[in-house]
């Protein structure tokens, strides 16, 4: 479908809705831009779009009928029952991502990763590999800049590496990656996926469209992602910390290696990597799947490896103040992400986590690890009650709660000891009293530059 004189309803006015209604505009579509939120609530993005040719309707969505729109763009924070949808579900009218409208524009290879945790890293790695191997390369998706945007700057042939969520998955028809990759699956946004069969469903749909000129990146040691190799019909490569391997990358004595037809090519050693922890030795080892599936030399990859400091907000190292580490891993928005945050250190752990509920989350695996990991906890935001009533079970009884993030701080700085660490990790989503995860990290590293 073209989309010139074609009539588009852009559902949403966060930063991929703007973003798409203007490259729809700019190409030439009839664009409608819509929101649930009234119009006082959306000052900012009214006023970028205010001199373009868009139409935008807000505090509710135009009635969706036949004739009156070709297409509908949705927005990754627009559930699948939201009216709009489901009205053009039933009258047959086509509903895309904007990830979807991307790959449409696109000119050039993508290299798309998704999982429950480790996206954001493993996305940025890949894009630094092939930008220092001398590609023109952007880093685009849920990462930050909404794909649409990054490839409407991109004049010539080019490489998008793209953070995709399952959000953005549920509206997907052509997309094509070159490679797929697929980190792991642990139970996360199930208030809006419903089961885990659905959530993987989804997260699935990232190969759906490959074929056998195409590459799948897999995670071996995640038995659910491990059979997804029955389903896609792009070549698959497994990658496994804990497992030697025929053909993939792997850790054999010590070193990141990439098993291939009987030869073991050496890529780096562990522990040359900047980043701490066994989930980011994983990170790594996905990204070097990419490189190798795409071309790069071991030596190109290993140059970025032993440099790559890591993103904000993912085990960032803030401050050292009076012999403590403060650790911002604000991006630990869910119990296994927090818990590999915990695995990550050996020195004793001053552990800040709480905030709000992400749909139906147990946390009973990470008491237990607050219970073998930190020396003292401390509890915020609106899950701190059921937090601190599961790990009162375990027998650890070391728990404070606090009422905000500047009072955590606080309380942390005063119990935490030379040779220790402080470490933000919420295991939990952050809109109790932030924007988002982003903003919250933000907070945390102000409040801890002010203890200087």
């Amino acid at each position: 479908m073209t989309v010139r004189d074609r009539k588009v309803l852009v559902i949403g006015m966060g930063k991929s809705g703007l973003a798409a209604a203007k490259v729809l505009a700019a190409a030439g579509a009839e664009v409608v831009v819509s929101d649930a939120k009234v119009k006082e609530e959306l000052t900012a993005a009214l006023q970028e779009l205010k001199d373009w040719p868009v139409e935008t309707v807000t505090g509710g969505y135009p009635e969706i009928k036949p004739g009156r729109f070709d297409l509908l763009v949705t927005s990754p924070g627009v559930p699948v029952w939201a009216p709009p949808l489901v009205q053009a579900s039933t009258h047959g009218i086509p509903i895309w991502s904007e990830i979807e409208l991307a790959y449409r524009f696109a000119r050039g290879p993508m290299v798309a990763v998704t999982g429950t945790n480790g996206k954001t890293t493993t996305t940025a790695l890949i894009g630094q590999m092939f930008r220092d191997a001398g590609y023109a390369a952007s880093v685009a998706g849920n990462i930050g800049t909404p794909l649409i945007q990054e490839v409407a700057q991109q004049a010539g042939e080019h490489l998008f590496v793209v953070e995709v969520s399952s959000f953005q998955l549920e509206w997907v028809d052509r997309f094509h990656p070159r490679v797929a990759v697929l980190t792991n699956l642990t139970p996360d946004h199930l208030e809006r996926h419903g089961t885990m069969e659905n959530y993987l469903a989804t997260k699935a749909r990232i190969f759906r469209r490959q074929n056998r000129e195409d590459y799948t990146v897999l995670n071996y040691d995640d038995p659910e992602i491990r059979e997804l190799a029955r389903q896609t019909q792009g070549q698959v490569i497994f990658f496994s910390s804990s497992h030697t391997l025929e053909k993939g990358v792997f850790a054999n004595k010590g070193n990141i290696c990439i098993g291939q037809e009987g030869n073991l090519i050496p890529v780096c050693a562990a522990q040359e990597l900047t980043m701490p922890g066994r989930h980011n030795l994983e990170n790594a080892m996905a990204a070097v799947a990419v490189g190798w599936a795409m071309g790069l030399t071991a030596a190109q990859m290993a140059d970025t490896l032993r440099s790559f400091p890591g993103v904000p907000h993912r085990l960032e190292r803030v401050a050292f103040i009076k012999g403590v580490e403060y650790i911002n891993d604000s991006k630990g928005t869910n119990p296994e992400s927090a818990i590999k945050a915990l695995d990550a250190f050996q020195k004793p752990i001053i552990l800040i986590a709480g905030g709000s509920r992400k749909g139906d989350v147990d946390f009973g695996a990470f008491a237990e690890k607050i219970q073998e990991k930190v020396r003292e906890l401390i509890l915020v935001g609106h899950t701190a009650p059921e937090i601190k009533e599961t790990v009162l079970k375990t027998g650890f009884c070391r728990v404070r709660v606090v009422h905000n993030l500047e009072e955590a701080v606080k309380t942390a700085a005063g119990l935490a000891k030379p040779g220790e660490i402080v470490l933000l990790s919420p295991a939990c989503a952050s809109f109790d009293f932030f924007r988002n995860f982003e903003h919250r990290g933000e907070v945390f590293k102000k409040l801890v530059h002010s203890l200087v």
